[in-house]
């Protein structure tokens, strides 16, 4: 047996695809605000790549760049103008901020209806409440598109979470739980996590762990999304040994090529969401 491969670019130029239609119609386009903030050079290549997506699907952008030595006030003064800006339809903080900037203040500050990113309590809560209103962080509701293309039934399944950051690990619980799945998070101090792994049904690894996840560890058939981005010797791999699960899995994702550009999408796919409700349309 070998795993079908869940390819996110492929499923992600599809979803591009859709949105630059339905904004190319649109008399007024979707504005995305990005805030980069400090000297991260990962940073610097992920919003240079979803400036450029957005820019291709015909939603305009605009870049607001800071030092690391930016002040607290100064980041919250932009917020809030962002906030008031009626032009401005989806605001974007990329993370992380430096180390002196109270991340959960500047993210709190954004208004709900523009948190394209679903990091908002407001919209933490909604999606707690398995309220269609909410603003899904892009990552989660990525990985909720791969794994409905692979027509599976969620209910009732199996589904294990490893790594709890409010970024992954918890929106994505909680969607598979509003699925009628029945979820475990595992973390760092978890324990038996191979015996875990063994008895589920969907695995979601995002604990940034190179080839965590073995093969013979794995459920026959389970359904694998691997979240990590690391690096080994210079070379890109996930917190899945692909090799040894790839036949022991229905589906994979494979590092890189599955996750990642689905995030994009996402994120691009809630920017224009956000115009939709702001406009009423």
């Amino acid at each position: 047996m070998t795993a079908n491969i869940l390819n996110g670019k492929e499923l992600a130029l599809s979803i591009r695809k859709n949105l630059k239609q339905q904004v190319e119609v649109l008399t007024n386009k979707p504005c995305l605000a990005v805030v980069l903030a400090g000297d991260n050079e990962a940073s610097k290549i992920y919003v240079k790549n979803k400036l450029k997506a957005a820019e291709e699907i015909g939603i305009e952008t605009s870049l607001f760049l800071f030092d690391t030595d930016v002040k607290q006030s100064e980041l919250e003064n932009l917020i809030n103008k962002l906030n008031e800006d009626k032009k401005v339809n989806g605001i974007m903080v990329q993370l992380p901020l430096p180390e002196k900037i109270d991340e959960k203040a500047i993210l709190n500050l954004i208004n709900p209806v523009k948190d394209v990113d679903g990091f908002h309590p407001y919209n933490i809560g909604l999606l707690q409440n398995g309220s269609d209103k909410a603003v899904i962080a892009a990552t989660p509701k990525g990985i909720i598109r791969l794994l409905e293309n692979t027509s599976i039934d969620f209910e009732g399944k199996n589904a294990l979470v490893i790594g709890r950051s409010q970024i992954v690990g918890k929106p994505i619980a909680m969607l598979l739980l509003n699925k009628n799945c029945t979820v475990t998070v595992a973390h760092s101090k978890t324990q038996n996590l191979e015996s875990l792994i063994n008895q589920a049904d969907i695995v979601v690894s995002a604990c940034g762990c190179p080839k965590l996840i073995k093969g013979e560890s794995l459920k026959q058939g389970a359904i694998v999304i691997d979240v990590g981005i690391n690096r080994i010797d210079g070379k890109l791999c996930g917190d899945v040994d692909f090799e040894s699960t790839v036949n022991k899995a229905s589906f994979i994702t494979p590092v890189p090529g599955g996750v990642g550009p689905m995030t994009i999408a996402m994120l691009l796919e809630n920017t224009l969401i956000a115009y939709q409700k702001q406009n009423k349309l």
